[in-house]
C-alpha cells in the first residue's frame, strides 16, 4: 500500500485561502522577514524567478509566493554614477506602487484572535 500523497501547489500570498492564511500566521507569527532562511528562490522555465515559503496544511503543501524587491544592478550602477532619478524607495512607503500590499513584518495583525499558544 502506498502512502497518501498530499496535494502540492503554488499560490500567491494575496490569494491564500482562509485555512492557508491561518497556517501561514501560525508558522510566521511575526511575519516571514524574521525567517528569511525559509524564503527560497525558484526559477521558472521562462527565465524569470519568484520567491516563496513552504506552508503545510493537513491535506496539502503549498509554496506561497512572496513579492520581494531585489537589488537591480542597473539601478545600482545609475545610483553609483550619480544618475539617480530622485525616487528614493523607502521601507514602509505608502505610494500608489505599494497600494494593496500587506507588510511582511507584521502578519500578526491579521491573526484570527485564537492566539492562545
Amino acid at each position: 500500500m502506498s502512502p497518501v500523497q498530499k496535494k502540492r501547489a503554488v499560490i500567491s500570498y494575496e490569494n491564500m485561502s482562509k485555512e492557508l492564511a491561518e497556517a501561514f500566521a501560525l508558522k510566521y507569527p511575526k511575519g516571514f522577514s524574521d525567517y528569511l532562511p525559509d524564503l527560497m528562490k525558484y526559477d521558472k522555465p521562462d527565465g524569470t524567478c519568484f520567491y516563496a515559503v513552504t506552508v503545510e496544511i493537513p491535506d496539502a503543501i503549498y509554496l506561497v509566493k512572496i513579492k520581494i524587491k531585489t537589488d537591480n544592478i542597473d539601478e545600482i550602477e545609475r545610483w553609483l554614477d550619480g544618475e539617480d532619478d530622485g525616487s528614493d524607495d523607502v521601507a514602509g512607503d505608502s505610494s500608489e506602487e505599494n497600494a494593496g500590499e500587506l507588510p511582511d513584518d507584521n502578519i500578526a495583525q491579521y491573526s484570527t484572535g485564537d492566539d492562545d499558544v
